[in-house]
């Protein structure tokens, strides 16, 4: 029987080539959403984990999690610098390290942040040293820079029209270890240097007054926050330039004096300090928020989208079946002369039965397998670009639950072969000699 079968399919070769093909693209179609959306959930998942809380002035909690953690560009309120010196003096704090953004370099995103992060953020450099000037930065693990090569930033991006700094031109002191998050494409340099570069240290003396002022008159929060807005917007516009010395020693001495800043970046001490921390820095003027629940509300909208692209997926998959069923019915019609002889030589009707299911049986495990393969590639290629792009590492690969999908569709074959080999089945010897 297997040696009649395959040639049978041998002499039917382009037919079954089209049944292969069209259920491996439809299998792969499913397979490749069901991978990716995995990918996206465990990579971002790992990029977060990296950062126990995040701190922000009050707005949008995705929105600041988007951009303190995976560098998304958007522009965020300032919060008061006294913030950072308060989380700098907690006893429940490890460390506290200010990031602030709007410049880059090459495409890359530049970060004003600590020596703190940096050495923290990879669990050591690759190679060189960390920043100890104002003149030095670290590069991430996916910047296609050398060390000691010099960073000339610009205001915005290229693409936007930005203008470049020529107040301060980095150079490159040292490299970190991969982490697998958007900051393998970051530039982190000193975040004294980017407030002098932005003329932020003027900012500084007269927030200073501002704060004084503020706590002696009771003024409104909302005036408050205003006027951080206004900072901000400035900042965003690149209005004020300063200056820096290239050469200039670094001082990550907190003070309530410090300029506003986007965001924080907190390693509590405790898993209690954590939750102690987020509920204090929730009221106000500021937000605080742990990425994984933010990520767990994106999951829960990604989780919407999925639903989608599924359904879209199985709606293919049953087309691609109905189609199949009535390629299949037109081709036992036109081989009755076939099942014919082989009825009138003898064979059972067990055995028309058993060929023509096991045909197109085997005809469709291929294509399943085929489409499993080709969902993989797809799911992988398509993670690749992502993680080019936004530097985080995105893991493709098969989980348990694709073996009860792979169950499924081969369940569904078996039953979908039974339709032709049944009607094979029925047919008797005489009626189709005479066809």
């Amino acid at each position: 029987m297997i040696r009649f079968i395959l040639s049978d399919l041998r002499r039917l070769w382009a037919g079954s080539m089209v049944v292969v093909l069209l259920v491996a693209l439809a299998t792969a179609l499913g397979v490749s959403v069901v991978l990716q959306e995995r990918a996206l959930r465990l990579g971002s998942a790992r990029a977060a984990d990296k950062f126990d809380l995040v701190i922000g002035a009050g707005g949008s909690e995705t929105q600041l999690v988007l951009s303190s953690v995976f560098l998304q560009p958007s522009p965020l309120p300032l919060m008061p610098g006294e913030v950072l010196g308060r989380l700098a003096a907690d006893p429940r704090v490890d460390w506290a390290a200010p990031i602030g953004f709007g410049d880059s370099f090459s495409g890359y995103p530049i970060i004003g942040t600590t020596t703190m992060l940096a050495q923290n953020l990879s669990g050591g450099l690759a190679e060189g040293k960390i920043f100890a000037r104002e003149g030095e930065a670290v590069i991430g693990a996916a910047v296609k820079l050398s060390l000691g090569g010099e960073i000339k930033p610009m205001h915005g991006s290229l693409e936007e029209g930005g203008e470049t700094h020529t107040e301060l031109v980095y150079h490159i002191a040292g490299r970190l270890r991969p982490t697998g998050t958007a900051w393998d494409r970051a530039i982190l340099v000193p975040i004294q240097a980017v407030w002098h570069i932005h003329g932020m240290e003027a900012e500084e003396h007269a927030g200073d007054g501002e704060h004084e002022h503020e706590a002696a008159s009771g003024t409104d929060s909302a005036e408050h926050d205003h006027e951080h807005e206004k900072a901000g917007a400035d900042h965003d516009g690149h209005e004020h330039h300063g200056e820096a010395d290239p050469d200039a020693a670094l001082d990550e001495s907190w003070t309530a004096g410090a300029p506003g800043l986007p965001a924080i970046l907190v390693k509590p001490k405790t898993i209690a300090d954590a939750y102690k921390l987020r509920q204090d820095y929730r009221s106000g003027n500021t937000v605080a928020v742990f990425p994984g629940e933010v990520l767990t509300n994106l999951y829960a909208t990604l989780g919407d989208a999925k639903q989608i692209l599924v359904a879209v997926a199985s709606g293919a998959q049953a087309l691609v079946a109905a189609s199949l069923v009535l390629v299949t019915v037109i081709h036992i019609g036109q081989r009755r002369r076939q099942i014919g002889a082989l009825r009138a030589f003898g064979a059972p009707r067990s055995a028309i039965f058993g060929i023509v299911w096991l045909e197109f049986f085997f005809l469709v495990a291929v294509g399943i397998a085929i489409g499993f393969a080709l969902g993989y590639a797809a799911a992988l290629t398509l993670s690749g670009i992502f993680s080019q792009t936004s530097g985080i590492t995105m893991p493709v690969g098969f989980a348990r639950e694709d073996a009860a999908l792979a169950a499924v569709l081969l369940a569904f074959a078996t039953i979908l072969a039974a339709l032709p080999a049944v009607l094979a089945y029925r047919q008797s010897p005489a009626q189709a000699l005479r066809a």
